[in-house]
């Protein structure tokens, strides 16, 4: 059921795996302040060293037989000052040999502009709360598209903006750390969408027709389900959950170049109750701007898991982002829990999610960008669970791609190696193979898991090429 082209692939970020955080004229990221406040364990300073290690990387990619590989670029690495003003080509060095020697082993890159880590300069000057920070990264967009471009044809703008704008905005867990709820998070997605639709329309009227490659963004989103299929409130949770999570950037990209009608009206009811008449959270699309529907030329996914959803009243909460969603979600006590308390394992969820998308979002092309199981606590390389996961989240695409007639392309798995996981630092292990932090040279062993990914890839290559 897999087509010969389509992208095995693997995932990583830069803050996550490279370190170097001060090497060869990098400048400081967000990222880089927030873990160095007071009180903090963890950093991604050193990570796995990628920066240093780049070939170790590379062999673990060719001994998966991965015909794609998706990293980030470090837009701090590249423009210390966030702005083309100023260069480190130190930083423009690393990223095409690491592009290069790639497409020599005929590996194809799929490259992400923005995983997180925002220059801190440009912070200093509003992040991505201030509305220049579109222009910003536009310009940012197209002295990577003119530089890497000839050679990259898979794109990807920004990684998870729900995350982005909720975890660091409103609940304050990620960089910047900032907690505004309900106003902040809005204004980030909004100015998120607003920049990588601007990077779109650059790489439509000046690269595409010469380069040739295609550009959306990642998106996040659990697969949603009624706690109580036959309770209307809890039927109407989950739209809400889905237009809150994945709608909130899907639905101006792909249907109406707005967001849904299910989010303001939730937003508007919240407003109500609350006596806020205020500027709107929820800000609207100028028309003196370029637009966003249409700025996608696939669907970017990244899926982990799902949720059992119940309409919940949170009336003791003031003006937040959980107040206005009104639903509270639940574990299903059949589900398994891996090495995160919130990753339950729900293969299935995924292809459930496809066929929301293929009736949603008007059969797009779709890419699944990111999907893992993750370990904690005492270290397993045999970890026989992780290898059943892949093995049955993949028959699940197959399924959803030969039974369901979604267009699904390629599948990433997150991650290549285990890395710094953001707010749990170095406690979660997502990788196919593991990391030794604990040695200088970070040495890379495969896992089990990664033996089994291995080998499906080499199946279905092998059914591919009959």
């Amino acid at each position: 059921m897999f087509p010969s082209d389509f992208a095995w692939g693997a995932a990583t970020a830069a803050y996550q795996i490279e370190g170097g955080w001060q090497a060869d004229g990098k400048g400081p990221s967000i990222w880089d302040t927030f873990c160095h406040e007071e009180g903090r364990v963890q950093t991604g300073d050193v990570a796995c060293n990628s920066y240093e290690l780049w070939e170790k990387d590379l062999q673990c990619i060719r001994q998966l037989g991965l015909t794609h590989y998706r990293l980030s670029l470090s837009w701090a690495r590249l423009l210390p000052d966030g702005t083309t003003g100023n260069v480190n080509q130190k930083g423009v060095q690393y990223y095409n040999k690491v592009i290069d020697d790639l497409l020599a082993w005929e590996i194809s890159p799929m490259v992400t502009l923005y995983h997180f880590d925002l220059p801190q300069a440009l912070q200093d000057r509003g992040g991505w709360k201030a509305s220049c920070i579109a222009g910003l990264f536009d310009s940012y967009a197209r002295f990577c598209f003119q530089t890497f471009g000839d050679r990259v044809k898979l794109w990807l703008t920004i990684n998870e903006p729900y995350v982005c704008a909720k975890l660091g905005h409103e609940d304050g867990v990620h960089a910047p750390g900032l907690k505004e709820p309900g106003t902040a998070a809005y204004v980030v997605g909004h100015n998120m969408l607003r920049a990588h639709a601007r990077a779109w329309h650059s790489y439509n009227s000046l690269y595409r027709l010469k380069q040739g490659g295609a550009v959306s963004l990642a998106l996040n989103s659990d697969w949603f389900e009624p706690l109580r299929p036959n309770h209307d409130a809890d039927v109407a949770a989950v739209d809400r959950s889905l237009a809150f999570t994945l709608g909130w950037f899907a639905w101006p990209l792909f249907v109406t170049g707005d967001y849904p009608h299910t989010m303001r009206a939730a937003i508007g009811a919240q407003n109500k109750k609350l006596g806020y008449d205020g500027n709107p959270r929820l800000p609207t699309f100028s028309k003196d701007e370029p637009p966003v529907l249409g700025t996608a030329d696939f669907f970017a996914l990244n899926y982990y898991t799902s949720r059992k959803v119940k309409h919940g009243c949170v009336s003791e909460l003031g003006m937040c982002m959980k107040r206005d969603r009104e639903a509270e979600e639940v574990l299903d006590p059949d589900w398994s829990i891996c090495g995160a308390p919130w990753l339950a394992v729900v293969p299935g969820g995924l292809r459930k999610l496809l066929n929301y998308i293929k009736d949603t979002f008007r059969n797009p092309v779709v890419y699944i960008t990111e999907n893992g199981f993750c370990q904690a606590g005492p270290l397993v390389m045999e970890d026989a669970q992780r290898g059943h996961f892949y093995k049955e989240t993949i028959q699940e695409v197959e399924k959803a791609i030969g039974e369901d007639g979604v267009d699904v392309r390629g599948y990433f798995v997150w991650s290549l190696i285990d890395n710094f996981e953001w707010a749990d630092g170095f406690d979660l292990r997502f990788g196919l193979f593991h990391v030794d932090f604990s040695h200088v040279e970070r040495r890379r062993t495969i896992y089990r898991s990664g033996l089994e990914y291995a080998r499906i890839i080499s199946k279905y290559k092998e059914l591919a090429s009959k």
